[in-house]
């Protein structure tokens, strides 16, 4: 396939998946606001740490996962079917095997925890065990659920993954808005109406891969060069989702320790909002991905190269498009969304939102470093990095400053990341940094720079309302637009932009 039909495939791969986001958030941020209304602070604080101690397991789902993407991808980019069937099957036995070690690492440290170290109120201990147990057989079904996720990305089947996200949230809004009406406990009902949609989500998946897909069809076998391979990967990849675990999930039992449930709520909302603006451009960067791995598999490194500049490039612009309006009126829109706005909650978002703008620019990174599969020295040196937002929050904490202060060492910590990521992928792949810091972070920083002055004064004339967020939105959007156009594009950007829009001026006035 051509560089021009591959080019093709992601433009339509990325607009399916901008269509599943808009739905998708905006049903999400719905559902939110009626969960927080339903259940109340305390017990929405409740179920996000409940959840959370869960979560805290899932680093030895999301090194298998980032695995299994990794190997369907580049046995898809050899166009090698007998050894993509036993990727998969190999994948499926894996990811069942961590089930059962997840089941029972959560029912023992998980349960301890819970009863002994996590700051619940009194009257609600049982009601949160109750939570808990419905909540590991959540995340039981989401690992069991990886491979064939994985399958349907690595084969870029990017409408059926729109279209599932959009059953999955439509079924949780529904379900959610009844639980209004229900008198039993609502958070017991809530963990059991999230825990249906997702054994639902699940039947969907396994259903479609088997019709569509013959080579992710199940078949017991054993080849014991691929699951060293698999696990070898995978082992080293541990150390990553470890940090990356310990990073959200102790950080949020630290908060729990220190300052109770109800900062937990504003930690889960800040959440919901920083999913929402990282979706944006992990949709984007989910339609690139498979192409840089099966660039790197074929040898392509021209397109390789070229692939890795304009997913980071794009990314911060998409991210920083839907970003600036939200930060320059994050008491605006919480107070608009949320009835009751948990305390610490603005500086939380504001925080996380700079944290997605910087990371939005090292996604294509990690993702060249995972295509090579030499990732040992990179994780470990990655983990120990990451990891260090754990002890400096607990210090912080132990020494009562002010919650948020935790996410400003977030912020810095992922600036340091980066660097040294491009440092490992100049090492592996002779990736061209200078070029790459020249013509990508260095403009990135003059697009910021230019585009914030104009919408900051916007939101000091205008009245704190939702029309002068309107107001503000549209001149953020506007600037944005206009520095990325004027500074942000090369000249051959935007010759072929200015070509795509009087192409769709002419395609509007023909069909009149």
């Amino acid at each position: 396939m051509s560089h021009s039909d591959n080019n093709k495939r992601i433009l339509k791969n990325t607009l399916l998946l901008y269509f599943r986001l808009f739905i998708t958030m905006g049903v999400s941020l719905i559902t939110s606001r009626i969960v927080l209304e339903t259940l109340g602070i305390e017990d929405f604080g409740i179920y996000n740490i409940v959840a959370g101690v869960v979560i805290l397991f899932s680093f030895l789902n999301n090194a298998m996962s980032n695995a299994t993407q990794r190997f369907l991808n580049f046995e898809i980019g050899k166009n090698d079917t007998v050894q993509l069937k036993k990727v998969f099957s190999a994948s499926v036995n894996v990811h069942l095997i961590l089930a059962f070690l997840i089941l029972l690492l959560a029912e023992t440290v998980g349960l301890w925890l819970i009863n002994n170290k996590i700051n619940i109120p009194f009257a609600r201990i049982s009601v949160a065990n109750w939570v808990y147990q419905v909540s590991i057989i959540t995340f039981l079904v989401s690992i069991i659920q990886v491979p064939f996720n994985a399958t349907i990305i690595a084969h870029e089947k990017m409408s059926f993954y729109a279209y599932i996200s959009i059953l999955e949230v439509t079924l949780k809004f529904v379900l959610v808005y009844l639980l209004q009406f229900l008198s039993y406990d609502k958070l017991k009902i809530y963990s059991v109406l999230i825990c249906s949609v997702s054994i639902i989500i699940l039947i969907t998946y396994v259903l479609y891969c088997y019709k569509k897909f013959p080579t992710s069809r199940y078949k017991h076998f054993w080849d014991k060069t691929l699951y060293k391979q698999l696990l070898s990967f995978s082992g080293w990849s541990i150390f990553g989702s470890l940090a990356n675990v310990g990073k959200t999930q102790l950080i949020n039992i630290l908060l729990n320790i220190f300052c109770g449930v109800r900062v937990n709520a504003a930690m889960g909302i800040t959440n919901q909002v920083s999913t929402a603006v990282y979706n944006f451009v992990s949709n984007f960067q989910t339609a690139f991905n498979p192409q840089i791995v099966k660039s790197y598999a074929s040898s392509d490194k021209k397109y390789f190269n070229s692939l890795v500049f304009q997913t980071s490039k794009f990314s911060y612009y998409l991210t920083f498009i839907l970003a600036l309006p939200i930060l320059i009126n994050t008491r605006l829109v919480l107070e608009l969304w949320l009835k009751s706005v948990p305390e610490y909650t603005i500086q939380f978002c504001q925080l996380s939102i700079i944290t997605i703008l910087i990371e939005s620019i090292s996604g294509p990174i990690w993702m060249s470093v995972n295509a090579t599969g030499k990732i040992k020295g990179y994780q470990i040196v990655m983990s120990a990095l990451v990891f260090l937002n754990v002890p400096i929050s607990y210090i912080l904490l132990k020494y009562n400053y002010l919650p948020y202060y935790i996410l400003v060492v977030n912020v810095v910590i992922c600036v340091f990341s980066l660097f040294t990521r491009l440092a490992f992928v100049k090492h592996l792949v002779n990736f061209p940094v200078k070029q790459y810091l020249k013509e990508v972070v260095i403009i990135l920083m003059v697009v910021t720079i230019l585009s914030i002055p104009l919408p900051y004064v916007t939101v000091l004339l205008v009245e704190r309302n939702f029309l002068g967020f309107l107001i503000t939105s549209l001149t953020s959007v506007l600037s944005v637009g206009s520095i990325i156009y004027l500074f942000g594009l090369k000249k051959q950007e935007q010759d072929l932009l200015k070509l795509k829009f009087y192409q769709f001026i002419k395609s509007k006035n023909n069909s009149y």
